[in-house]
């Protein structure tokens, strides 16, 4: 149903926009804003939109259906949430409000009941059956570094747009409302920025650690993450601000790398997280020392006991050395069990 819906907006904003040119123009920033009709839609709702049908497939085919439903849900409340108090004030037609305002109620629920229905379906997965699998080791540390870097990048700016916005644009610019006008459907930027964030911090921190939610996450994170590096590049190519990069301050020179880390950190994202991760092996799981596969040595369920010699008892579980281990050897230290006493 989000799916359907944002589809309709979409195509109410190419109808009143006179074709997709002009919307991605607006999404862009590169539209003139006295002609140009305001869209209903930004970026945000594309990037929904493919992690929905992302998550239609995983639903359907993927053992790691429950961790794509729970985070999909989540994301869409946190980013639908604002519309509850941001649409009433919009400057828009009543009709348009009441439609944006039910789109908003139906996102909500959608998402919890996606949230809901993920957890529900979390269950106890039995002997032989796929588990979910989480990034492997190196698509993990990758993904941890460029996600982490990238909410640094996106805190960052945060922390700079007090100094460098009026005051009067605050709290506008994180709950909505005031002089600021956003696209009718969407959330005010500084709740998106602070929802990508922490979005990008958990996805990051989650392939790291090879959670199975990491690479459903990592994979919407890695969307909103090329969708901005797209949007600040075409803006720098239409205004040709690349030419002037020596000459512009350090500000204006930071403002363009971002963009540029944008656009070569998410398609990187989104390859290493849309593989497959195989199992990693749990502490201890390599062969060392201690011998088993298991922590301490100790053999995971199932594996095959070790191999004895003929007519040796294997060794009973516990602390004690093994057979023929530590001990010394027959015929070794001293005289055998079975040596007379000695004579005077």
């Amino acid at each position: 149903m989000p799916a359907l819906l944002i589809i309709a907006w979409l195509v109410r904003d190419i109808r009143a926009a006179e074709g997709p040119l002009a919307v991605w123009e607006y999404w862009s920033g590169t539209a003139d804003l006295r002609d140009a009709p305001r869209t209903t839609t930004s970026a945000t709702s594309l990037v929904l939109l493919l992690a929905y049908a992302a998550a239609v497939v995983a639903a359907l085919r993927s053992s790691s259906a429950a961790s794509v439903l729970i985070v999909t849900g989540v994301v869409t409340f946190a980013l639908r949430l604002p519309g509850v108090w941001t649409i009433a004030d919009a400057p828009a037609p009543e009709d348009l409000r009441d439609r944006a305002l039910l789109t908003t109620y139906v996102a909500l629920a959608a998402g919890l009941g996606m949230a809901v229905a993920g957890a529900a379906g979390r269950r106890p997965v039995p002997g032989g059956a796929e588990r979910p699998a989480g990034p492997g080791r190196g698509a993990g540390v990758v993904a941890f570094l460029l996600l982490g870097l990238q909410a640094l990048i996106v805190a960052a700016w945060e922390i700079r747009q007090p100094f460098v916005f009026p005051s009067h644009f605050y709290p506008g610019w994180f709950l909505g409302g005031g002089p600021l006008t956003v696209p009718l459907t969407e959330g005010p930027p500084g709740w998106v920025a602070v929802a990508h964030v922490l979005m990008f911090l958990v996805a990051a921190v989650g392939a790291a650690a090879g959670a199975a939610h990491a690479r459903p996450l990592g994979l919407i994170a890695g969307g909103f993450v090329l969708s901005s590096g797209v949007l600040g590049t075409a803006r720098i190519v239409h205004y040709e601000m690349y030419e002037q990069f020596f000459d512009t301050d350090i500000e204006a020179q930071l403002n363009m790398l971002s963009s540029f880390s944008a656009l070569l950190a998410g398609p990187v994202v989104l390859l290493v997280l849309a593989r497959k991760g195989a199992g990693r092996t749990p502490a201890g799981g390599a062969p060392g020392p201690w011998g088993g596969a298991g922590p301490w040595g100790a053999q995971p369920p199932g594996y095959p006991p070790p191999r004895t010699a003929p007519g040796q008892q294997p060794p009973a579980p516990g602390f004690g050395p093994p057979q023929g281990g530590f001990g010394p050897p027959q015929g070794g230290f001293g005289p055998p069990p079975s040596s007379p006493p000695p004579r005077w």
